[in-house]
């Protein structure tokens, strides 16, 4: 049973991970991982750059160029640029439903190797006690919680076990960042992230100064 609580443990670890990291950003590092493989995808990446770098120089050397001194010029970058332009749309289009395709199949993927398995054990282990609490050590009110939802009674659950994991480590997450952040002077994560810690002195003004006069 210790590799199963390792494993349970590990698991939530996992997903803690994840969930921290962000949907979006694993799918851009994905993505970004699997446009460097040998494959034809790759190829039509770098085809869709190329003609994103193409639009551009075109509407540039259009917009450098007076329609009215230089119209021939200007109609043929102008056609040039049209003809560029619905290509790269075209694919543009073409590589961005197989982007919303690749990010279904992502998410479907992380969901199936944390939440899906975390279901799989939660329902499979559901009977089978993680470990054993000595006997007569808490009421059994609590023996009953702990065993929630079908393990027997004075015992912990794989549900009880999992939540467990995922407090820990959370607590120690939250910890570590609480550390680094005071160890910084800048807080690292969140809506206020760069910005300075501030201390608050424990001999402030809210403690009474010198000056103040007391009541009689």
């Amino acid at each position: 049973m210790p590799s199963f609580l390792l494993l349970v443990f590990l698991l939530q670890l996992i997903i803690h991970l994840l969930n921290t990291v962000g949907k979006q950003h694993i799918n851009e590092l994905l993505w970004l991982l699997f446009t460097k493989l040998p494959i034809s995808q790759n190829k039509e990446s770098q085809e869709l750059a190329k003609l994103r770098d193409e639009v551009v120089r075109l509407n540039t050397e259009m917009r450098n160029t007076s329609a009215q001194d230089e119209f021939a010029k200007w109609a043929k970058l102008r056609r040039q640029h049209d003809k560029a332009k619905d290509k790269y749309d075209a694919k543009a289009a073409a590589q961005q439903s197989f982007r919303s395709n690749f990010d279904r199949i992502i998410t479907a993927a992380r969901w199936l190797g944390t939440q899906g398995l975390q279901f799989f054990c939660n329902t499979w282990y559901s009977k089978q006690p993680m470990f054993w609490l000595p006997q007569g050590w808490v009421p059994y009110g609590i023996e009953w919680v702990l065993s929630f939802p079908r393990a027997p009674v004075g015992s912990i659950s794989v549900n009880v076990w999992a939540i467990a994991c995922a407090s820990v480590i959370k607590m120690l997450f939250e910890g570590g960042m609480a550390l680094w952040t005071l160890r910084a002077g800048v807080v690292k994560a969140g809506p206020r992230k760069g910005e300075k810690v501030r201390m608050e002195g424990m001999g402030g003004s809210g403690g009474g100064g010198e000056g103040e006069k007391k009541e009689l």
